[in-house]
């Protein structure tokens, strides 16, 4: 693991640890981060070892957001630069929901503008109690607009407006009340809440949580009957996988025994 790479890339077991390395720069999002980042998820995700993926931020804070040049180069960028820019890191959020183990964003300090997307773009948010979390895009004149579709799954419509035009930072309770943290740890033992946290997917069915995830996200946008038409598919599909049979039969020898 070379320190001076953009993402470090770890692997404890069934886990594999992504961290943004940019600690003087906030982790700010520029594009040699986001393509590592991309290259970093695809590697662990191809793994049969990996059983989750965990992302962090090195030094005080996750990520603020793109970083000052990349906002002068889309300032200073043509129609077609700005398209492949902001393309860039809509392949980074969709990446994100592709890939078949699920990936939980580890935020201490602070998670804005891109940077609160990136956290709420992974499957599971866990925090530090002191960590910090928003939506400032409105204050350089800018549109919140992608992370706006990650947001509006995960809050009501009126909770997003708020957050989305008022541009003001939220702590993280509000931001577990919102919808937008699953757990928050103590500040002095959140390394090791996180691991324990993240270590019960090392006990599950791989193909079964993958197929969870995969079923969940394809459910946006369904009928009723559509999703449970899918649902259907995806359970028979389950029931054939070697895992399956093998845990069930597991399960069974140990009740008659």
């Amino acid at each position: 693991m070379a320190h001076d790479q953009p993402v470090l890339y770890s692997v404890e077991g069934a886990v594999t640890r992504l961290t943004l390395n940019r600690p003087e720069k906030k982790n700010a999002l520029n594009e040699t981060l986001i393509a590592a980042l991309k290259d970093a998820l695809r590697s662990a995700s191809e793994s049969e070892r990996v059983r989750v993926i965990v992302l962090s931020g090195a030094g005080d804070d996750f990520c603020s957001g793109a970083d000052l040049s990349a906002l002068q180069k889309i300032a200073q960028a043509s129609v077609d630069e700005n398209v492949e820019d902001a393309r860039s890191l809509l392949d980074l959020f969709m990446l994100i929901r592709q890939i078949p183990v699920p990936v939980v964003a580890a935020v201490t300090g602070r998670a804005l503008a891109g940077g609160a997307g990136l956290a709420s773009a992974c499957d599971l948010v866990v925090a530090s109690a002191s960590a910090r979390f928003g939506y400032p895009e409105v204050k350089i004149g800018f549109v919140p607009a992608m992370v706006m579709a990650i947001l509006r799954r995960n809050v009501s419509e009126k909770r997003a407006f708020e957050l989305l035009t008022r541009g003001a930072e939220m702590s993280a309770q509000q931001a577990q009340a919102f919808g937008l943290v699953n757990e928050i740890f103590a500040d002095e033992s959140f390394a090791d809440d996180v691991q324990s946290y993240v270590g019960e997917f090392a006990k599950l069915s791989r193909s079964a949580v993958s197929l969870t995830k995969t079923l969940l996200y394809q459910m946006d946008g369904l009928s009723f009957s559509a999703a449970l038409q899918t649902g259907a598919d995806v359970n028979v599909i389950a029931r054939l996988t070697k895992d399956c049979q093998d845990r069930v039969s597991r399960f069974l020898n140990r009740n008659r025994s």
